[in-house]
């Protein structure tokens, strides 16, 4: 019987569902609040996101991102997210 690899998996702050790893972003808290992490390798305490801004106004609202990452996050840093993901989505 072959081994079968497991796929890791992480929850969406925004829309609390599990996802694979590899379908999500990584938001990491860094000294200015929290940044988006597209590689998925910078150092720090992370949290994910799923890659739509439906799931980030969603987790904007309920301060899930704040709670993940323990730390309070400004309203620029949240602008600058949005605009990030709008452009790696090829939205404006």
């Amino acid at each position: 019987m072959p081994k079968v690899k497991k796929i890791p998996q992480r929850q969406c702050v925004g829309c609390r569902e599990m996802k694979n790893k590899k379908d999500l972003l990584r938001v990491v808290r860094t000294s200015d609040g929290a940044v988006l992490d597209f590689s998925g390798r910078l150092p720090g305490r992370g949290a994910y996101l799923c890659p739509n801004a439906a799931c980030l106004k969603r987790a904007r609202k309920s301060r899930a991102l704040e709670r993940a990452l323990e730390v309070e996050i400004p309203e620029q840093v949240y602008m600058a997210m949005e605009k990030e993901l709008n452009a790696a989505n090829g939205t404006t």
